[in-house]
């Protein structure tokens, strides 16, 4: 068998042929490359978000996108903790590296600031309640603070 030869597309002026979802878009849509002889990228910017996406989730947590999507279904498509729909972030243990769940931006951002700790998580909380956080005097000198 010969080499595979791809099939001509006409393409206007201003414009290149994404090979990965075989659209025609506009320049504005690629990004630069130097060292291409267009100077532009071999992927649009839509198929390479995707594909560095989908690349991210399986060097980080071992999942695809489909495994992920199915975490959010079974979440029934909200963020666990603000119940606001659409969580993006998959959160895990930083410890094991085990996978907890799908979160939205915020709440993934909120526990990995609390470093994982639920004692702080609590102490948050109380503080949100409006128990006002205060350290025991046990000696002279010598405070306890709450857990």
């Amino acid at each position: 068998m010969g080499k595979k030869v791809r099939e001509k597309v006409l393409v206007p002026a201003g414009h290149k042929l994404c090979r990965v979802c075989d659209k025609i878009k506009p320049h504005s849509e690629w990004h630069r490359n130097a060292t291409a002889s267009d100077g532009l990228s071999t992927r649009c910017k839509a198929c390479r978000a995707l594909q560095g996406r989908a690349g991210h989730l399986k060097r980080q947590y071992g999942m695809t996108v489909e495994e992920r999507q199915k975490l959010v279904d079974g979440q029934f498509g909200i963020c666990p903790i603000c119940l606001k729909p659409d969580p993006e972030h998959v959160d895990h243990d930083h410890a094991t590296g085990k996978v907890r769940g799908v979160l939205c931006f915020n709440c993934n951002s909120a526990i990995g600031k609390l470093r994982d700790d639920p004692n702080a998580m609590r102490r948050a909380i109380a503080y949100v309640e409006g128990n006002v956080w205060k350290p025991k005097l046990v000696a002279p000198g010598v405070y306890r603070l709450p857990s």
